[in-house]
């Protein structure tokens, strides 16, 4: 069957949410409503019913690809290391294709954010791109020549749980992460990161936007808390690096819209890199919150 559009969908924590684009990546439906936290059969149910009423408004049918706080376990065929708990352990894919009457494609949403910049976004044109979401956690994706790199045991770009390099003595060992380690990035990048960080150091609770106002107020704890941020985000992305060596890094998620990474970041970064420079450029999501759906809806080529 043709399929005039591609269909992405986006399940998330919060909330779930549907695309549509034209074969040029026009966006041409969008839809986005609250999660059905913990209940997995109302999830199966939800994204069916976003579907149809999608391709009813456009009067077309499409592929679908979706994008997932998790991956789909090699070893079994379930879903594993998703924060969206009630997914680990299903055959998710299969029943999504079983609902929607047709094969479903399904990422982990760091790689649907890679995929989608590196398509029509911030990295357009670079073969091979490293994605960061900072956000309630942190993940990592990559894409190589316009495909996701999953990896034999579907990790790959599984940054926010690699620990950070380069601690100092009052890093060590780092804060304790639900993964059962300690340092992880993502308890220390994501926002719950930067708001326990800053309320260790003054004992008041403080969202990232609001730290981040108050820094650019001029009040020096807040400051101090975002350039404790601005190193370890450097130090993190320094090993990818010296490891990957990408074209392009591309920063999403609530705090990918902090401006000052992009000038303080690539400015001390070097100091970590293996390189006689870092010509490297650290750029922000062109597509936003939306880039994860875009990027599910992607995963279908061109001739699909």
């Amino acid at each position: 069957m043709d399929h005039p559009i591609r269909i992405g969908v986006d399940l998330g924590g919060t909330k779930t949410e549907v695309i549509a684009l034209a074969a040029d990546g026009r966006e041409i439906y969008r839809k986005r409503t609250a999660t059905p936290s913990g209940d997995y059969a109302a999830q199966i149910d939800l994204v069916a019913r976003l579907v149809a009423e999608l391709e009813q408004a456009v009067s077309a049918m499409g592929t679908v690809g979706v994008g997932i706080p998790g991956a789909i376990s090699p070893a079994t065929g379930l879903i594993k290391n998703a924060n969206s708990n009630w997914l680990i352990g299903k055959p998710l894919d299969r029943d999504l294709a079983a609902a929607l009457g047709r094969p479903v494609r399904l990422q982990n949403d760091a790689n649907c954010l890679a995929v989608s910049e590196a398509t029509d976004g911030a990295a357009a044109g670079c073969d091979v791109v490293f994605a960061a979401i900072l956000g309630t956690g942190v993940g990592g994706g990559i894409v190589v020549r316009g495909w996701p790199l999953t990896g034999r045991n579907a990790i790959a770009g599984e940054w926010g749980h690699t620990q950070l390099a380069w601690r100092e003595a009052s890093e060590r060992p780092g804060p304790a992460c639900y993964c059962g380690l300690h340092g992880c990035l993502e308890t220390l990048l994501s926002g719950p990161g930067l708001a326990a960080d800053y309320r260790a150091a003054t004992g008041r609770d403080l969202r990232g936007e609001a730290i981040a106002t108050r820094a650019a107020e001029g009040d020096v704890e807040a400051e101090a808390a975002l350039q404790r941020y601005d190193s370890r985000l450097a130090r993190g992305l320094a090993t990818v690096i010296n490891v990957l060596d990408p074209d392009v890094i591309v920063l999403g998620g609530g705090l990918s819209n902090l401006d000052r990474l992009y000038r303080n970041v690539p400015a001390i970064w070097d100091r970590w890199v293996f390189s006689d420079r870092v010509d490297t450029p650290l750029r922000k999501a062109a597509h936003g919150d939306s880039s994860g759906v875009r990027g599910a809806a992607w995963l279908w080529p061109p001739t699909a």
